[in-house]
């Protein structure tokens, strides 16, 4: 779906998906001047989180387990480097952290 927004538009885009085994939607932003897909955030049943590069341009929103939908929201009038792709993806990835790996240890 294309969106064309004015600059004083909100611009608030929604995801869902069907399979009841995804608890997690992420949002991820492709540029023009860049096409790797950046991710701006997650959401983990219903907790957002916002990569810290995006914080404070983009907000994330719903309940990826339930009700299968999330949302990306910019909080503020979209600026030109925010005219992008963007895209969604349902998974049921769990996300932990394995404290062995979080720290090299010395031989």
């Amino acid at each position: 779906t294309a969106i064309l927004q004015g600059p004083e538009d909100k611009v608030n885009l929604t995801c869902s998906h069907t399979d009841s085994n995804y608890i997690m939607i992420l949002w991820y932003q492709q540029s023009a001047q860049n096409t790797a897909l950046k991710l701006i955030g997650n959401v983990r049943f219903t907790s957002p989180t916002v990569e810290d590069s995006f914080k404070g341009r983009f907000d994330v929103s719903g309940d990826a387990a339930a009700n299968k939908m999330a949302y990306l929201h910019f909080p503020k009038v979209p600026e030109a480097e925010d005219s992008a792709v963007y895209f969604c993806a349902a998974s049921e990835a769990q996300c932990f952290t394995i404290p062995s790996l979080l720290y090299k240890n010395p031989l």
